[in-house]
């Protein structure tokens, strides 16, 4: 029954769009959300179905059970670098200089803004439920190093290739994790790097205006390319998300003691992650563009599925792009232009479960927090998110980070890393809905703009420019300054 009032409702929105096949193409989609829904709840029966066979399965055959969906991220995550670069050089260079300053600004402060209001959540929930009071840290031990050896072994693969394939992980603690941090740190500067790049050539192709042309269409046709390819790669989701589900599942430890123990700290979470995603958010945008949040939701559908079984934000960049243009009707400059940022700025998931880890793990080890730890704990978890490039568990890496400025041992993290993998899937669909109603916003706030630039008559921009500070070529130096 709800499928077909999900039908429906596209087809709504779809009304004012005067292609046919689009229609179509809407119900297509809806068809593979379903069946990427139905690809996560199948893994998890079969991971379960097969834990019941037999007692104990070897990393080897976990590995030839998670194959299929391990080239499916791997697939997805070649096309990330592509994508990035031509998404934010196509847009910028598209977006008028002096206007697009402006569009820049609005999209990183609600970003920014967002990020640090679900820290606040998290913190203000963690420390209210108590999660980790009462318990004593002993306890843990019987299941931690397993799945501390195990999630070492399988996940930096997908994101790092070479490096990780290098390193046996089976060596005490410590080693994995400095080697960890190193290569992630590698992954982390290439993506913002990438941005920061991007945007300059955009600026430039933009200033130099006629004589990059072809560039400027060398972008968009690679864009459009890169799209393409990522639908084919998006149509085999619901297979690859079912063996990386069954995978995970295959691998968890004895699931009674994990969730003895951290079954209050899994609701924390989830109840931050909630909260964030649809009330804050929701609100926020309904308060800012006046418009139906619910229906906004409905149309995210197969990006937040993908989110949640990729567990990458960047790898269901393609997707979030393609509903907000397709569904939601979002310029396709500002949703090429915020979401690819968003993807590596705007946490709000990760930040929320930063901050709460960390101070669930205080309170575990009785490490009492006063006010100061505390803000720096939302400094860190804050800028934690905005480091952590969009890959899965990265979110393990900073939370190294943020573990430091309290005070614990790295070693720590090892007691929350039995319900991450199912954790880190959450936020990563929080986080895409950060960026689709950032986006969204963006949108609704950025019309005068976007018309300004459509209008393309010279005088109204000379006159928009004027009273700021008096003529074009002066406006562009400026502008080119803030960035």
């Amino acid at each position: 029954m709800a499928h077909h009032h999900h039908n429906f409702e596209i087809v709504d929105v779809e009304n004012d769009q005067p292609p046919r096949n689009k229609c179509l193409a809407c119900v297509k989609s809806n068809a593979l959300t379903i069946a990427t829904v139905v690809g996560v709840v199948l893994g998890a029966v079969i991971g379960i179905v097969l834990r019941q066979t037999r007692d104990q399965w070897t990393e080897r055959e976990i590995m030839y059970i998670g194959y299929v969906g391990d080239v499916f991220l791997r697939m997805l995550k070649s096309l990330i670098l592509p994508l990035i670069v031509s998404s934010l050089v196509s847009a910028i260079a598209s977006l008028d200089l002096s206007l697009s300053g402006k569009i820049a600004a609005r999209t990183i402060a609600f970003y920014l803004t967002t990020t640090f209001a679900a820290v606040v959540l998290g913190m203000v929930l963690v420390v209210s439920i108590r999660p980790g009071a009462g318990q004593n840290g002993g306890k843990h031990d019987k299941f931690d190093g397993g799945v501390q050896e195990r999630h070492h072994g399988r996940h930096p693969a997908g994101s790092h290739q070479t490096r990780t394939s290098l390193v046996q992980p089976d060596e005490n603690e410590t080693d994995i994790y400095k080697f960890n941090i190193e290569s992630e740190t590698v992954q982390t500067t290439n993506i913002l790097g990438l941005v920061v790049a991007s945007a300059a050539i955009g600026i430039a192709i933009a200033q130099v205006g006629e004589e990059a042309r072809t560039m400027a269409n060398f972008f968009h046709n690679l864009m459009a390319i890169m799209m393409k390819i990522t639908t084919w790669v998006i149509t085999l989701s619901p297979v690859g998300i079912m063996f990386l589900v069954a995978a995970e599942v295959l691998e968890m430890d004895d699931i009674a003691s994990v969730m003895s123990s951290l079954g209050l700290y899994f609701v924390t979470v989830v109840l931050g992650l909630l909260l964030q995603g649809f009330v804050v958010l929701p609100l926020l945008y309904y308060a800012l563009t006046r418009k139906n949040p619910i229906t906004f939701v409905t149309n995210l559908g197969q990006a937040i599925a993908t989110a949640f079984g990729t567990a990458s934000s960047s790898a269901t960049l393609p997707l979030t792009i393609k509903c907000l243009e397709d569904n939601l009707g979002i310029d396709r400059r500002i949703a090429r232009f915020a979401l690819p940022i968003g993807a590596t700025i705007n946490m709000d998931g990760t930040a929320l479960y930063e901050a709460v880890a960390a101070i669930f793990i205080a309170q575990v080890r009785n490490v009492s927090l006063d006010i100061g730890r505390l803000i720096a704990i939302s400094i860190t978890a804050t800028a934690a998110s905005i480091g952590a490039a969009g890959i899965p568990q990265a979110g393990l890496v900073t939370m190294v980070m943020v573990l430091d400025t309290v005070g614990l041992p790295a070693e720590d993290v090892s007691l929350i890393l039995a319900v991450d993998w199912l954790l880190d899937r959450m936020r990563t669909a929080i986080n895409v809905m950060g960026d689709a109603f950032g986006a969204g916003i963006v949108h609704h706030r950025s019309q005068k703009e976007l018309n300004e630039i459509k209008k393309d008559s010279p005088r109204v921009s000379l006159e928009k420019i004027k009273p700021e500070d008096g003529g074009l070529s002066n406006g562009n130096v400026q502008e080119r300054e803030q960035m």
